[in-house]
């Protein structure tokens, strides 16, 4: 054959640990093609021009100069491609240089300046590099002593800290990393970092307490159920509403061993959930500055939530990135209580979303940032929120980073929400002693629309499969599919809901035709994409908008008509448009709230709008920024 292979090693490192890489080129290659060869090997971008090749015999391998990392092995000639015998192995070396550039990081955050570059020569060491880097980082004034230069270490698995010292001369250090493995010189960095006294102070969050409880009776709780030691441990915030705390603890063995025992522990059959808080120091923020809040649910869409989980992580510090299977949304919006401005990214469906505000509603006036704007990730069955915000149907894969500039470059929009009161006024079933007491009135917040009759018959039904068998519902065709075969079973029912039920539109009597189902929409986007409401103008009414503080009222007469709008051929009918709407359920009858769906007992059904607006993000109709 033509073509040899040659074994490469990236420095001493590779070497002691026989880890090498092989690469293929012509037999009568030139030096300068094996050293790019080898370099694309190890994908270092750099120069061919400053790199050489060092021969190494089996016996130079063996050898313990180099496996001590002693110069003896070093000085061996370099050998040329073109010897007859072609030794085993080559090493990849870095020639030597009187001076280059390096890039400085600062450890603080420094809008629009990632980095500086600094020229250093053979008599530079860190103290003369702090001292030229202060200046070009505005921060002359100040002490050299009270700085330091650290070394990191990005590897693959982990990331290694070193501070340099003062007199250490930097060429020599970039000589020893390079010895050491080229591809290490490309993973490491030098940062500037301000001296600080280390305080231990962990944050912790503790979910699933009991609600509505005093701080004392939750320190009581934590005593009882956790063992905590009051002269290390105390309760730094409380969220009664939610049943949480945020422990700040002063030791780091007694924050290991309750984090650990927190997993194991139930409160009144309830088991408590862990979050370590990061410390956001918004002071340090700059004004113009908007970090963006990310919650994913990895149970969302497959296992998409789970891939975008890691993406995100990567390409955002990881401290901003919330897994909401773990605490929920609170331990995000508590870790951005103080930052002045930010913006959320909520990766999963459209209950994910609904769940996400209704914190936010909870613990809104906590923040410094109240009305942070909501982008969404559709990553869910139906998504009709994210279809309505230009998100789209449904996660397909797009590059995560795209996505984030997508978010940067979105428009700002106001969202009604809506609260539905559900007042049951006969007794739940099973009552003890025949003695029948009524349900208590059960509130629940609505962003996309509710639902009664077949419409919600539909979601139950699509629900309950979905319990049996949860494993079976990981895509979103299935899913469907699902709703297809309960819809076909439903067909030959008749229903006569407006004789079940009564209905009030802002104190107004309305006059039910004759249907099965019965929605109220806030979006135009309902069961995966349809327009129920149509386009055609009707003197009326007026044209539905998110933020007009109006819902809209359209009844279905049966499953085909569902199928015929699902389908683009009909839409429903138009009933009525108002803010204030007070339903009588007659018998029980199923009733779905952004696709949660339950049988709700005969009574009253009131819904009037929630609160402040929400500002959701709208994605942009121009082509991104490059």
């Amino acid at each position: 054959s033509g073509k040899q292979t040659l074994k490469i090693f990236d420095g001493n490192d590779a070497v002691k640990r026989n880890q090498f890489r092989l690469i293929s080129v012509p037999r009568i290659a030139k030096n300068e093609e094996v050293v790019e060869a080898a370099l694309r090997a190890y994908y270092i971008n750099d120069d061919q021009q400053e790199y050489e090749l060092q021969t190494f015999t089996q016996q130079a391998l063996l050898s313990d100069d180099v496996i001590n990392r002693n110069d003896a092995a070093e000085d061996s000639n370099l050998g040329s491609v073109f010897r007859e015998s072609v030794p085993e192995a080559w090493i990849i070396r870095a020639k030597p240089k009187d001076e280059e550039v390096i890039r400085i990081y600062p450890a603080w955050l420094k809008v629009g300046m990632a980095y500086v570059s600094l020229r250093v020569n053979k008599d530079s060491t860190t103290q003369t590099v702090i001292k030229e880097v202060l200046p070009l980082l505005g921060r002359q004034m100040e002490c050299l002593q009270n700085f330091k230069l650290v070394e990191v270490l990005m590897g693959s698995k982990q990331v290694q800290r070193m501070v340099l010292d003062n007199q250490e001369l930097i060429l020599n250090r970039l000589k020893d990393i390079r010895k050491t493995s080229i591809r290490q010189m490309n993973q490491t960095r030098f940062y500037i970092v301000e001296n600080s006294k280390s305080i231990v102070r962990v944050n912790l969050f503790v979910g699933g307490l009991p609600p509505q409880l005093s701080p004392e009776e939750y320190t009581n709780i934590l005593k009882d159920e956790l063992a905590i030691k009051t002269n290390v441990v105390s309760v730094s915030h409380v969220y009664q509403a939610q049943g949480a705390v945020v422990l700040e603890i002063s030791c780091f063995s007694e924050a290991e061993r309750i984090y650990m025992l927190v997993k194991d522990t139930t409160v009144n059959d309830k088991p408590l959930n862990a979050v370590v808080i990061p410390e956001v120091m918004a002071s340090k923020i700059p004004q113009n500055c908007c970090p963006l809040l990310v919650f994913v649910n990895p149970k969302s869409g497959g296992l998409k939530g789970r891939d975008l989980l890691y993406s995100f992580r990567k390409l955002l510090n990881p401290h901003q990135v919330f897994e909401l299977t773990n605490g929920g949304p609170l331990p995000g919006f508590h870790t951005f209580s103080e930052v002045p401005s930010f913006r959320v990214l909520v990766c999963g469906g459209d209950g994910t979303v609904g769940w996400v505000l209704g914190a936010l509603e909870e613990i809104r006036h906590k923040l410094v940032c109240s009305e942070p704007s909501v982008a969404i990730l559709p990553l869910g069955t139906g998504n009709d929120l994210g279809r309505v915000l230009r998100w789209g149907a449904g996660y397909s894969g797009e590059d995560p980073y795209s996505i984030l500039v997508s978010v940067d470059e979105a428009d700002d929009v106001l969202m009604d929400r809506w609260t539905i009161l559900l007042d049951a006024e006969e007794p739940a079933e099973g009552a003890e002693n025949g003695v029948a007491e009524p349900e208590p009135p059960k509130i629940v917040q609505m962003n996309n629309y509710c639902g009664l009759g077949i419409d919600a018959e539909l979601s139950l039904d699509f629900h309950h499969a979905r319990e049996e068998e949860p494993g079976k519902f990981n895509s979103r065709f299935h899913n469907k599919g699902v709703y297809v075969k309960v819809g076909l079973q439903k067909i030959s029912h008749t229903r006569n809901l407006h004789k079940d039920i009564k209905l009030q539109v802002d104190q107004h009597e309305v006059e039910l035709p004759s249907i099965e189902g019965l929605i109220f929409i806030n979006i135009p986007s309902w069961g995966s994409g349809a327009d129920l409401w149509g386009s055609e103008n009707d003197n009326r009414f007026e044209k539905p908008r998110i933020d007009d503080g109006l819902l809209e009222v359209v009844g279905v007469t049966g499953v085909v008509h569902m199928g015929q709008v699902q389908g683009g051929f009909r839409s429903g009918i138009r009933i009525a448009q108002g803010s204030y709407f007070r339903v009588t359920l007659l018998k029980p009858i199923p009733v779905q709230v952004d696709g949660e769906p339950w049988i709700q007992a005969p009574g009253q059904i009131i819904i009037s709008a929630a609160g402040p607006k929400v500002h959701m993000l709208k994605k942009s109709k121009q082509k991104q920024k490059k």
